[in-house]
């Protein structure tokens, strides 16, 4: 329903920036990665949005980047995953290291947010891994793409393909994006430049 909201902040504390725009302060729900990047209080802002609906309550949530909000929304469709519990994970976890931490099967990353156990780390983990496998092959010119790229790139650029597969974007698709990019850097900066990029299209 809301895409984004822009406006002033007029409030922030752990969890919730408050937003006026048009004489209304709209409380948006936020992970900590997001408050670290909200302007002082009074400045513009803007972040992406999404509407949680229940037969109680309309909560608003709000997010400093789209990828972030693409974790929010991949997260909260895994059985057990509730809106709390993704913001949680989001806390603990950029959108970058989410990536990451799905390519690895590194469960251990999801448990140290608050509210996800050893069980509903190793589900998120397997639910992942099993959306990366399925992007794989899809068809067999993106199974020969992904082999390719993971074959001739550096290791730090196949984890980077493998990442963005697990965040939604199509092997080949990432692969395009990641040959672009200097294979020496760090696996998080290839993907963070990567995201930038693709956030553009």
């Amino acid at each position: 329903m809301f895409y984004s909201i822009r406006g002033k902040l007029i409030h922030s504390e752990a969890g919730v920036a408050v937003i006026e725009c048009g004489g209304v302060g709209f409380k948006a729900n936020i992970s900590f990665n997001t408050q670290r990047n909200l302007p002082k209080q009074g400045e513009e802002v803007m972040l992406f949005t999404y509407l949680n609906v229940r037969e109680d309550a309309l909560d608003l949530f709000g997010f400093y980047t789209k990828e972030e909000l693409n974790c929010y929304k991949m997260l909260t469709n895994i059985s057990g995953v509730g809106p709390k519990v993704a913001l949680a994970i989001l806390s603990e976890l950029t959108p970058e290291k989410l990536a990451l931490a799905a390519a690895a099967s590194d469960s251990k990353a999801f448990a140290r947010a608050n509210g996800v156990g050893p069980k509903l780390a190793g589900r998120i983990v397997l639910e992942l891994k099993d959306k990366v496998k399925g992007l794989f092959t899809e068809n067999g010119n993106e199974e020969v793409s992904q082999a390719a790229v993971l074959n001739n790139a550096s290791s730090n650029a196949a984890g980077a393909v493998q990442a963005l597969t697990a965040l939604g974007y199509s092997p080949s698709e990432a692969a395009a994006v990641v040959g672009k990019i200097d294979s020496s850097l760090k696996t998080e900066e290839i993907i963070r430049l990567a995201l930038k990029s693709l956030a553009k299209f």
